[in-house]
């Protein structure tokens, strides 16, 4: 994105990070809403965010992932009993994905969005010689939110702060620590903007009415 600041890049003339909140703000059962910022956001966020919603907390994030999760989690009242995670860099998500991953997780499962692999996938090694052709009816693409029971959540993160060990994904501290983590459905256009051709294909997709 040449150094721009994916959250707050315009898309369909909103914010990034404005369109990514949005259906969670919709849906009855969202009672909080957790946003970690860049340290340099964090000491000036934009007036628009701060008046978006009552219901928005922010909170400096860290150096990665995994900590910037920590960190708004630790803003996440004990009452909570779901806790979504979501990337403000997909600001596609539907209304319909925020649901599923909800539902699932109200009852007690841990879920991630994701949606089958289409493509052959070949694995490689280094110097670029295929090794394996795996089964591409077993492979899933994943996306965000990924859900969980909020306890499930916190105590794969305290383990992994007691042991040492980076959480760079939920999903994947959760199983680390014996949890059982399924997909549900994702959506195609529940994009990740990571490149400039990605934010057109953003704009893309609303203009066509997505």
């Amino acid at each position: 994105m040449g150094g721009a600041s994916k959250p707050f890049l315009e898309v369909g003339g909103q914010p990034v990070l404005g369109r990514a909140l949005r259906p969670f703000l919709d849906h009855p059962a969202v009672d909080w809403v957790v946003v970690a910022l860049a340290p340099d956001h964090m000491a000036d966020p934009p007036a628009w965010l701060t008046a978006m919603d009552p219901r928005i907390a922010l909170v400096e994030g860290g150096l990665e992932r995994g900590d910037s999760v920590r960190r708004a989690l630790d803003l996440v009242p004990p009452e909570a009993a779901v806790v979504l995670v979501h990337d403000a860099a997909r600001p596609l998500v539907s209304a319909a994905v925020v649901a599923r991953v909800y539902d699932a997780a109200a009852r007690g499962r841990s879920v991630v969005a994701a949606v089958p692999v289409t493509d052959t996938i070949q694995e490689v090694d280094a110097a670029r010689r295929i090794v394996a052709t795996p089964d591409r009816s077993r492979l899933w693409r994943a996306q965000t939110p990924q859900a969980f029971p909020r306890g499930v959540l916190v105590d794969a993160y305290q383990r992994a702060e007691a042991e040492g060990v980076p959480g760079t994904d939920e999903a994947a501290l959760v199983t680390r620590y014996g949890g059982v983590v399924e997909v549900v459905e994702g959506d195609l256009r529940n994009l990740k903007l990571t490149s400039r051709e990605d934010l057109r294909m953003a704009e893309a997709l609303l203009t066509d009415g997505a």
